[in-house]
């Protein structure tokens, strides 16, 4: 049995999933509180069962909220260390445009990065084989919408946001995800990691960092 975690934004999300089928999930609205609330709905969700039961970790490694993050790959390395069980971390964009997978559209997740950007990237699905067509990186809205020339589909918790923006610049060529199908679900991480998780091809515990694209305010420079 495997434990998933996704922290990455406001909305958390946790899953465990045996066999390639889910046995429970639980998602919440944390706001900034993972620190206090992470832990305590692990422990709810595996009520059932033991600690022990879990033999693999898979958790979201952004990009994200400088505290989701730091949280949710820290109670995975740990419990992987701990436990001496192999975890895997998958891209937060990754998690929200997989969801859409079968639409055959190009997927654009996007994640508010603040400063008035956004996190995104490009995935598709190619035939049968699921494929990042761009990297995470950072942009501003009008110069995604500026390089966006195919019909897209748009999704991901901040989706509702700019989805203005979206119609009035793409018009037809924007497909906005339903506030629905853009909910966290951690055992979308579950679904992705599963064939490295089975091909053994999985994460150093002790090397597996958050992906931020920008680092934490705290941490720059200040000027003169």
């Amino acid at each position: 049995m495997q434990l998933a975690i996704d922290t990455s934004t406001d909305m958390a999300s946790i899953a465990l999933v045996h066999d390639d089928k889910i046995i429970a999930e639980l998602t919440w609205h944390s706001g900034q509180n993972h620190t206090t609330q992470l832990l305590p709905h692990v422990n709810y969700l595996m009520d059932k069962f033991s600690i022990k039961d879990i033999d693999g970790i898979f958790v979201a490694k952004g990009p994200g909220s400088f505290n989701g993050l730091r949280v949710g790959v820290s109670t995975a390395k740990g419990l992987a260390f701990s436990l001496g069980i192999p975890i895997v971390g998958i891209g937060t964009l990754e998690a929200d445009a997989y969801q859409h997978a079968e639409t055959g559209l190009p997927i654009c997740p996007i994640f508010n990065a603040g400063r008035g950007e956004v996190a995104t990237a490009v995935y598709r699905m190619l035939g049968r084989r699921w494929r990042q067509l761009r990297p995470e990186y950072i942009t501003t809205m009008d110069a995604l919408c500026a390089e966006t020339t195919a019909r897209t589909l748009f999704c991901g918790d901040y989706v509702a946001c700019v989805a203005p923006q979206l119609r009035d610049a793409l018009g037809r060529k924007a497909i906005i995800s339903t506030p629905v199908a853009s909910l966290r679900r951690a055992s979308l991480l579950a679904e992705l990691g599963q064939p490295r998780f089975k091909a053994g091809d999985c994460d150093n515990p002790a090397a597996l960092q958050p992906i931020y694209l920008r680092r934490p305010p705290i941490t720059e420079r200040k000027h003169r």
